[in-house]
């Protein structure tokens, strides 16, 4: 007479080390799509809508002089000039690496009084 053998557990080194070889081709893929190295033809569309939101720029130059939107401003007119924006619409920050940071702090705090939550700051890249 054949004796049953008693089944007490489930072997899933297996099944993980699947999931783990999709994980990675997952994971791989996207950093490509994400990079652009893999190039995607994108339909066109009949109807184009335009963005509401705006792009500003602000400039801080290191003899202390503001421009918003290629424009001189002082620390006093800039608030000013930031309530005809929306707390949406995206704030690019160039500030010269000899200026003072008091005056970047400045700038910022301004910003933040509107509360004006996309601020991108642009540095150089080494190289």
């Amino acid at each position: 007479m054949a004796q049953i053998k008693k089944f007490d557990s489930i072997n899933v080194v297996p099944f993980i080390d699947v999931m783990l070889v999709l994980l990675t081709i997952v994971l791989t893929m996207a950093t490509f799509v994400a990079q652009g190295l893999i190039p995607v033809d994108l339909p066109k569309g009949s109807t184009k809508q335009e963005s509401k939101l705006k792009s500003v720029e602000i400039v801080i130059k290191n003899d202390g002089k503001i421009y918003y939107q290629n424009e001189e401003v002082t620390k006093e007119t800039i608030r000013i000039k930031l309530q005809s924006i929306t707390k949406n619409d995206q704030v690019i920050v160039k500030s010269d690496k000899n200026s003072t940071f008091q005056l970047f702090v400045d700038v910022i705090d301004a910003l933040k009084e509107r509360d004006i939550e996309k601020i991108s700051i642009v540095t150089k890249a080494d190289g």
